[in-house]
């Protein structure tokens, strides 16, 4: 299908930005995507951002035009609809990597996620919906690399193709079933989500299994997860291509004091790379004292109750609209509701912003929990 489309048109100079800028400031609706290099790299940016009109399909390339700041009056634009298909991960690299602020989206994943689809890629969407198979084989491909394969052109513009058509479809389904307005007040939550509060505690805190190990033990894998940092920034590679947390865990445990101890953990290629850095860095584990953890809040007892009957309330509401839990209520709003246990209609609506749709179903619901559990 994609062999009958006229190519996508490249942008990589600033004359052909600023020429592009008015055609997409007149479309209502625009079709966006981007692509990362996130585990090709140390740092991760955005290296292709894709823009679709009903005429004609765009590819931005970040990694040539030094300034795309012309760009941020079109995605702050509120008369200008932007369609992505998972838009959590794009606008938070939008955000992170130029500072866009994108308003008014629609977000076809999650509209098929309220509207219960088994499967809600956009892959297996447009196969159901309109017989139209993509090829996946480019979706972990390195995207900063230069050129672009004409396969990878491809790939990376059928991903806004079929959006802005996939929209209307899944908006009148969404209207149908009474659902846009829930959908609507989705679009709007995840706009204003920007990813600053991800956890930022240091690499060998959030390891999985780490807390099984000594406090010794624990002082070497902070020493080998800030030499696999530094490793990592140094080849401009992701931390987890240097060494992967399972043999961090295991050289923590092991203690290896001469190269012929790293056989059992490490291939050839990475002892003979890495061998003598990793010995140092578990010598300098064992000489540093057990690192202490940072601390989380506990909630109090009272807090603690109120999630737990939120939680469970919020199980019975999904399992009975055939939803999932964080459509009727996202995890961060629960845990405000929790903490601020309010007491009236407008306290709540503070906690829950711009979701008339939610309180007017949910809202009694959750002040009778609170009152219920104070």
């Amino acid at each position: 299908m994609s062999d009958l489309l006229p190519p996508p048109v490249w942008v990589d100079r600033p004359e052909v930005l600023q020429n592009l800028l008015p055609v997409l400031l007149r479309e209502p609706r625009l079709a966006v995507d981007t692509e990362s290099n996130s585990l090709h790299a140390y740092r991760q940016q955005v290296c292709l951002i894709q823009f679709s009109t009903p005429q004609t399909d765009y590819l931005i390339d970040p990694l040539a035009l030094s300034d795309l700041s012309p760009l941020a009056p079109l995605f702050a634009d509120p008369n200008i609809e932007k369609i992505f298909h998972a838009a959590e991960y794009d606008l938070i690299c939008l955000k992170r990597d130029f500072g866009f602020q994108v308003t008014n989206i629609f977000d076809t994943m999650q509209s098929a996620r309220i509207l219960a689809y088994p499967q809600v890629g956009l892959d297996a969407l447009l196969a159901v919906k309109y017989g139209i198979h993509l090829d996946k084989r480019y979706q972990k491909a390195d995207w900063g690399a230069r050129p672009l394969s004409p396969e990878m052109l491809n790939y990376a513009r059928l991903d806004t193709h079929y959006l802005l058509r996939l929209r209307d479809n899944l908006q009148a389904e969404l209207e149908a079933a009474n659902l846009s307005q829930l959908a609507h007040e989705e679009f709007i939550r995840l706009s204003k989500l920007d990813g600053n509060g991800k956890n930022e505690s240091p690499t060998w805190e959030r390891i999985s299994h780490g807390t099984q190990l000594t406090g010794q033990q624990m002082a070497v894998l902070k020493a080998l997860c800030e030499w696999r940092d530094q490793v990592a920034e140094r080849l401009d590679r992701p931390a987890f291509k240097v060494l992967d947390e399972k043999r961090l865990i295991a050289l923590s445990q092991a203690l290896p004091g001469q190269p012929e101890d790293l056989a059992p953990f490490l291939n050839q290629y990475q002892q003979r790379r890495f061998g003598p850095e990793i010995l140092r860095a578990v010598k300098t584990g064992l000489s540093a004292p057990p690192p202490s953890r940072q601390r989380s809040r506990r909630p109090n007892d009272a807090v603690l109750t109120r999630l737990k009957a939120l939680s469970q309330w919020r199980k019975q509401q999904a399992q009975a609209l055939g939803l999932e839990s964080d459509l009727i209520l996202p995890k961060s709003w629960m845990q405000a509701i929790a903490e601020g246990a309010p007491q009236t209609l407008e306290e709540l609506t503070a906690l829950m912003p711009e979701s008339p749709w939610r309180l007017e179903k949910f809202g009694p619901a959750i002040l009778k929990i609170i009152e219920n559990t104070r």
